[in-house]
């Protein structure tokens, strides 16, 4: 699992069918001291985020396991990260 801030949301009137009731959202990949980490990435959020939340993602495989049915995604949000310490 990787930290990351959700920093936007994205807006589809047309995405793959077993999407239907997922959110997009915009995320920011950051490291321990919450320094950003490469570039923004968009990632299923069935957890309904906000701007500003910090958040643990998961990629590749794991990304698509989030329910019984797969889901099309290469980057999936999976809990919200109440504390950090270092």
């Amino acid at each position: 699992m990787k930290l990351a801030k959700v920093i936007g949301r994205v807006w589809s009137t047309s995405k793959d069918p077993q999407l239907k009731g997922v959110m997009l959202s915009i995320i920011q990949p950051i490291d321990e001291h919450k320094k950003p980490l490469g570039r923004p990435l968009v990632a299923a959020d069935t957890l309904q985020t906000r701007r500003g939340d910090l958040v643990y993602w998961v990629g590749g495989a794991e990304a698509t396991m989030i329910r019984a049915d797969r889901i099309p995604s290469d980057c999936t949000i999976v809990g919200f990260i109440d504390r950090l310490d270092l």
